[in-house]
Formats: C-alpha cells, structure tokens, sequence
C-alpha cells in the first residue's frame, strides 16, 4: 500500500504534509489520519521545524472522511465507535495545538471533515471557484468531530446555516465568513501562498512559539477539549444509524437519499 502522505523539508525549516490519496480526492482514511497525527507528533518538539504546510495532490484539497471507512463501522461496538473516532479528533487536535506556524495551501475543493481541517490552521490560502461545505447533515450524519475548531472560527451564526443545510460554497464566501484568509486565481496559487509564507518566516520562532500559547490560554474557556466525549458519541452513533447508512448508501450510488422530497430532489 502506497504512503498516504508525502512529507517535505525545506532549507527554511518549512514542513510540507501533501495529502496523496488522489484517486479518492485525499479523502481521510484510518491510515492517512493516523500517519499526519504521528507525522506531526514527531514534528512538535524539533526547533528546527518553522512553519507546517497542509495541502492536496492533483485537484482536490480533500474529500472529508472517506465514507467507505465509515460506512464499514456499521458493525462495530458503540464505544469501539467512539475510539475510532478519536484518530480523526487527534489529527484535527495536532494541527490546532502545532506550537509553530500551520498554513493550508488549498489547492482544491475541501469538504466535510477537510474544511474542519481549515479551521485548524493558523493561516489559510485557497484557489478561486474550489468548493468548501460542511456536508454530513445531507449523508444523515452531523458535523461532530470539526463542530468545536470551526463554529470558534466562523461563530455560531454561519455554523448554524452551513452545519444545517450541509449546502457547498465557494472560497470567496468562505473568506467572507472567516473560514480562509485569502482567495486567488488557480495560476496565483503559488505566488500568493508563498507571500503569506514569506511572512510568517519573518517573525521570531520564539516569540511565535509564545505567541500561540498565548492564543491558546486565551482562548482555553471554549477548548475543543470540553467537548471532545460528546463530539466523539455524537457521530459515533449517527454513522451507524439507519438515517447514517442510508444517505451515505444514497451518495455511493450517486441517489439523493430517502428524505429528500420532490422526484427532482
């Protein structure tokens, strides 16, 4: 089985995660969630390590969670459920609490549990016309696992809205909302990103190392960590429900799933 993540270290010290699963548009397996938390894990520590960058390979930033892989979790115990849940909290948890600068270079679309991922950068850069939404609540799921990085990003109003409707909109919207913080033209990606990068290479690596703990301890009384075990339930159970299966049933076999009304729905 091929790697689903290749690593890159630049002279700068800037570490490079390119998410390479793109015949599945880089969606999140148990595997590739599991290697960028141990990858990033590893990475804590080194002083060496200046800025973390997240990004696609070929058109896609990524699919979310790999249905395929939650679909298979039908079978399992509640609490086995619950812990396997925990590979997609503990990567999500690893980029947030990064002690040095973590940028995504959104090369693509970035739905579901991915555009979570985007709320867990300090720094986020996509490409003009890519889509972005958070789409659980149309496959009969809820978006429990990211709900606590980005409602704190985005706010409770836009989280009612998009979490809601599980409706896709476009970077130009996601940069209204606060989601990214800055959209370019595809051909633009490249000098735009490096920029923003350029940037962030100028300040102190101590002085942003404190700089983040800073952002953290002030930000500690709405810590995802108070609501890990009720995130953890929440899609532990509703992946496996009948309303679960059945609309990620419905998506595999490209139908609109069973509560959808109108015959043109």
């Amino acid at each position: 089985m091929s790697d689903p993540l290749r690593v890159h270290r630049d002279e700068d010290g800037v570490v490079t995660l390119t998410l390479d699963r793109p015949e599945a548009r880089n969606a999140f397996s148990a595997q590739l969630m599991r290697t960028i938390a141990d990858t990033i894990d590893a990475l804590v520590t080194d002083p060496g390590v200046r800025a973390l960058v997240l990004t696609g390979s070929g058109t896609a930033f990524s699919a979310g969670a790999d249905l395929n892989w939650m679909s298979s979790l039908v079978d399992n115990s509640f609490e086995e459920n619950v812990e396997d849940s925990g590979h997609f909290e503990r990567m999500l948890r690893a980029v947030d609490e990064f002690p040095t600068p973590t940028l995504a270079r959104v090369n693509g679309h970035a739905i579901g549990g991915a555009a979570g991922l985007l709320a867990c950068v300090d720094v986020a850069v996509a490409v003009r016309g890519a889509k972005i939404g958070f789409s659980e609540a149309r496959l009969g799921l809820a978006p429990a696992m990211i709900s606590a990085y980005v409602q704190r990003r985005i706010g409770p109003g836009h989280a009612r809205r998009y979490f809601l409707s599980g409706e896709l909109f476009d970077t130009d919207r996601a940069f209204e909302i606060g989601l990214v913080h800055e959209v370019c033209d595809p051909d633009d990606l490249d000098a735009v990103f490096g920029d923003v990068l350029a940037q962030m290479l100028k300040a102190g690596p101590s002085a942003q190392r404190e700089t983040k703990r800073l952002i953290a301890e002030v930000e500690a009384a709405r810590s995802p960590a108070a609501s890990e075990r009720k995130r953890l339930e929440t899609i532990a159970r509703l992946r496996v429900s009948e309303e679960g299966q059945a609309g990620m049933a419905a998506f595999f076999a490209k139908q609109p799933p069973p509560w959808v009304p109108g015959p043109d729905a």
